[in-house]
């Protein structure tokens, strides 16, 4: 086992790293999504999901 971990270590370290920074993002945007923001572009006009992403905002019809 410690043979394994002493030609791995550098392998183990990164793949931990990468985890944590995964999970950071993550946690981000949930804590974005329970704030209210959004990630698009903004550009609701040609958005297929617009009604999906933007569903508790009233749209006034002209």
């Amino acid at each position: 086992m410690a043979e394994f971990l002493t030609v791995n270590f550098g392998t183990i370290i990164a793949a931990i790293i990468l985890i944590l920074v995964i999970a950071l993002i993550i946690s981000g945007m949930k804590k974005d999504k329970r704030n209210g923001r959004s990630s698009c572009g903004g550009s609701c006009g040609c958005c297929p999901n617009s009604a999906i992403c933007h569903s508790g905002k009233k749209k006034a019809i002209k």
